[in-house]
């Protein structure tokens, strides 16, 4: 016991505070005092007090060190009423600068209390520590403790929703960047509802709707769902007006006609995009009601959506084009040697797959597909006679068709574009052998560059299966066959391995894109007629 009496503690009669109507989580408040009479008569006079529609917890510890590790076990304690004198002169003080400086919290309010005026802390203490009061339990009267735990629950719920926006406005600068990396409309939805929920700590239910220009017009004022988490989970290619009440429906039929962020009481509704280019809602629904604090998150972070969402779309816009360009320089080259330009296709999907199973990253396995196209371009500078002649190259002709490889590098090498670069190391290296005899530099094992390594297989695979002004079209068994014995000779025979293991898998894709151009000629033959 210490010298504090609980004598001194005295507290007015007063009438119970009403109670509010709002259930709400309840305000932890910790007595923190070596007498058992303080904790009970706090309690007492606390009883029935609430703020903003919460209620008091109380927690109780009788020492320092057990106020240290109830504070530990519970960093969600809104205020303190803290004992200066307890096992020291100077506990109290001791536990408010543990909090403050190892446990780290700076939003407790801390409220001192002491049965010994003369031991009043000094000013700095007062600051260094974030103290929010300090009453002599002989001033603090019931109506002083309503007073001082009303404002010092004010002071904890101000500081906390400061906190909650800024980590708030942190969370929206690592979700924006997230978005600003999708490379598809498809991630792009998917990652906006991950990262949606994410930002207001949701764990209820929510959903992406997905309506593009073109299935706007079809459905006309209805949505496919994409992607969905909570009650929406599985419901993908479901309708929104099927899974939807009337009032929420509506609110995103306002998100889409406003463009605007649409808030109902616990449900939002945003658009982005624009008709033609695809417009796209999110909806949002919560357990409860949305705070003001996460309102204004929301419109930060549909902002950075819009923008993020026009990235992608001129990203995809210069892709695409970019990919027709370098198909149709692959074409050229091809038509001229006197190949059905469909060879580029074919290889650049085979290459595409052949990366995947060899593990390579997925934007390397989407670099390779756009750069394969370009492999041959330095026949371009080969002359017809040797280029197209039909039967075997003498020494002099096979020279100058040695020279393709560099031809087609020093073509592709002037650009900075991570795409020419890809394609430039291929047009150099996919005449290099594994054991060293291919050319123009003689390159062997590992040395060669994967991307170099898989066009190689993907090209002799299906030049074999190809007819040429030089030769026919091999079989399936016999281009296999020749596969198996090239492995650890002129092929990767890791790379072997794996496209014999998946010889189906690529049969497959190879007569899939046959098929495809061969539909595409009689489309074209038939709009002729």
């Amino acid at each position: 016991m210490t010298n504090d009496a609980h004598d001194d503690l005295e507290f007015a009669a007063e009438e119970p505070a009403a109670v509010s109507r709002v259930a709400a989580r309840p305000w932890k408040i910790l007595v923190v005092d070596d007498e058992e009479d303080v904790h009970s008569i706090t309690r007492m006079v606390l009883d029935g007090f609430e703020f903003e529609g919460g209620g008091l917890e109380f927690l109780s510890a009788y020492s320092a060190e057990e106020g240290r590790l109830v504070m530990a076990a519970n960093p969600d304690v809104a205020v303190v009423l803290l004992d200066v004198v307890m096992e020291t002169p100077h506990a109290g003080l001791d536990l408010a600068r543990q909090v403050r400086e190892e446990l780290g919290n700076p939003t407790v309010r801390i409220i001192l209390r002491t049965g010994q005026p003369g031991q009043a802390p000094e000013r700095q203490v007062i600051l260094d520590y974030d103290i929010n009061d300090y009453k002599s339990k002989s001033e603090l009267t019931a109506q002083k403790l309503f007073t001082s735990v009303t404002t010092a629950l004010r002071s904890c719920r101000d500081l906390r929703a400061i906190s909650r926006s800024r980590q708030g406005l942190e969370d929206i600068v690592a979700a924006s960047a997230d978005l600003f990396q999708a490379s598809s409309l498809e991630l792009f939805a998917r990652g906006l509802l991950t990262q949606m929920t994410a930002l207001l700590r949701l764990e209820d239910s929510s959903m992406y709707l997905d309506a593009s220009g073109f299935t706007a017009r079809d459905r006309v004022d209805d949505f496919v769902i994409v992607a969905g988490t909570g009650d929406f989970e599985g419901m993908e290619s479901r309708l929104a007006s099927e899974v939807l009440g009337e009032q929420e429906l509506a609110l995103v039929r306002k998100a889409v006609q406003s463009s605007e962020c649409s808030f109902g009481r616990s449900c939002f509704a945003g658009c982005f995009g624009q008709e033609g280019t695809g417009r796209h809602v999110l909806f949002l629904r919560l357990h409860r009601e949305i705070s003001e604090l996460e309102m204004g998150l929301i419109q930060v972070f549909a902002g950075n959506v819009a923008v993020a969402y026009e990235n992608l779309l001129l990203n995809l816009e210069m892709r695409q084009a970019h990919r027709e360009v370098i198909f149709t320089l692959g074409e050229v080259v091809e038509n001229r040697a006197l190949i059905d330009g469909v060879h580029v296709h074919r290889v650049a999907e085979m290459a595409h797959l052949l990366a995947c199973k060899a593990g390579l990253h997925p934007d390397d396995c989407e670099l390779l597909r756009l750069a394969m196209p370009m492999h041959d371009v330095g026949k371009v500078a080969i002359p017809d006679q040797v280029l197209l002649k039909s039967g075997p190259l003498d020494e002099a002709e096979r020279r100058i068709m040695e020279q393709h490889p560099r031809l087609g590098f020093d073509i592709l090498n002037r650009s900075g574009n991570s795409i020419m670069r890809a394609a430039a190391r291929i047009a150099l290296e996919h005449q290099e052998a594994w054991d060293g005899s291919g050319y123009p530099g003689g390159l062997k094992g590992e040395d060669i560059h994967v991307f170099s390594r898989i066009a190689r297989v993907v090209d002799v695979f299906d030049s074999l299966l190809s007819e040429r002004v030089y030769k026919k079209a091999w079989t399936a068994e016999e281009t296999l066959a020749h596969l198996r014995a090239q492995g650890g000779r002129m092929l990767d025979p890791a790379l072997v391995g794996l496209l014999l293991e998946n010889r189906d898998e690529f049969l497959d894709l190879r007569d899939r894109i046959v098929q495809q151009s061969r539909d595409l000629d009689v489309g074209a033959d038939e709009k002729k007629s």
